[in-house]
């Protein structure tokens, strides 16, 4: 029996208006990913793969088409219904890491809990198994300008799976970190696919393409090829 899908677009569009003229930076873009798969999202700058996150990520709705999340369609949801979403539905891993400079590891790991109202003693729990589940159970009282790149984004992971979401979104999670650390974190990506994670990564980085089965790759706001795609 087939997985049933995370992620359902329908003939989506996505156009920004200026004064001047009109930015078509999606144009129809038709997607189905199951429950379980690995996919990288790839493409120049320009091509459309940042906007393509953001709606994925319901940080910006498409101008049209329907998308459907965990079987959720994402344009009959107001802006707090949207944030519950995020929090409950998706596990999201930055560039930048985007870690509070003033809490603990452990701390930063608790706050998608925190913000859903988990209590204190299950969402420590939680997330130290999180932390351990990325090897970094031994750094849970530092702060993040304590420890290295490589390990803030092992951190901002084990912060994105805290939650169990449907899915886990990355944003060029290797962008700023060298080869061998960018390699550790490809690692781990995979290594949260293996456990049954819905892993969807929008990248430029061609090692990422290395370890996902599934590549899109987007051009001119469009899917161009599908590679690995049913």
């Amino acid at each position: 029996m087939a997985a049933s899908p995370v992620i359902e677009l329908d003939s989506i569009h996505k156009r920004y208006d200026t004064e001047e003229f009109a930015v078509h930076a999606l144009r129809g873009i038709d997607l189905c990913i199951a429950r379980g798969e690995l996919v990288a999202i790839m493409g120049p700058s320009g091509s459309g793969k940042t906007t393509l996150m953001e709606i994925l990520g319901c940080l910006s709705r498409p101008s049209s088409g329907r998308y459907r999340l965990a079987g959720r369609d994402v344009s009959e949801i107001d802006a707090d219904g949207l944030a519950r979403l995020r929090g409950e539905e998706i596990g999201f891993v930055f560039q930048s890491f985007n870690l509070l400079p003033r809490l603990s590891v452990l701390e930063n790991v608790e706050l998608p809990l925190s913000y859903r109202g988990v209590p204190r003693g299950l969402r420590r729990e939680r997330a130290r198994r999180a932390l351990e589940r990325v090897g970094l159970e031994h750094r849970w009282r530092h702060r993040p300008n304590e420890i290295s790149g490589g390990e803030r984004q092992r951190v901002a992971i084990a912060r994105a799976l805290v939650n169990d979401p449907s899915l886990l979104l990355a944003d060029e999670p290797t962008g700023n970190l060298d080869t061998t650390t960018g390699n550790e974190i490809l690692s781990l990506l995979r290594g949260a696919h293996d456990e049954g994670n819905t892993v969807v990564v929008v990248t430029h980085d061609p090692r990422i393409g290395e370890v996902a089965p599934r590549q899109l790759l987007i051009r001119d706001g469009r899917i161009h090829e599908d590679r690995g795609g049913a």
